[in-house]
């Protein structure tokens, strides 16, 4: 298996989407670019990303799921297959908020809250 970084991408909760871009674009001087998402619950703008470069990419996102404000940024920990990391996360005493669902062509993603009330994603392409 190829070696990775740890973190993979990020999301940062909005409430209302065409502020929050208007914002980060002012503040980084760029465009952010609609993303789709499969599941049709949450809207998206990507900050500017380049897959090749050192670093994460990652997007504003509007989801049911998650709520801006302290502690609203996830942090996404790629795997090889989260269903994996997935299985251990009740066990270490945390818990699985959504499991394992298909991002289309970006692959997989879990949804899960550790142990002291954070909220973090497991990545995969399996």
């Amino acid at each position: 298996m190829p070696k990775m970084n740890t973190i993979g991408w990020f999301d940062i909760y909005v409430t209302d989407l065409p502020r929050a871009a208007a914002f980060y674009e002012t503040v980084f001087d760029c465009s952010l670019e609609d993303i789709g998402d499969l599941t049709g619950e949450t809207q998206m703008r990507a900050f500017p990303t380049d897959m090749s470069l050192y670093g994460a990419g990652g997007a504003l996102s509007k989801s049911p799921h998650a709520q801006p404000g302290a502690g609203g940024t996830i942090v996404y920990f790629n795997t090889k297959d989260c269903t994996a990391e997935e299985t251990r996360v009740t066990a270490a005493g945390g818990q699985v908020l959504r499991p394992k669902f298909s991002i289309g062509e970006f692959g997989f993603v879990s949804l899960c809250k550790d142990t002291e009330g954070n909220i973090f994603g497991l990545s995969s392409m399996a």
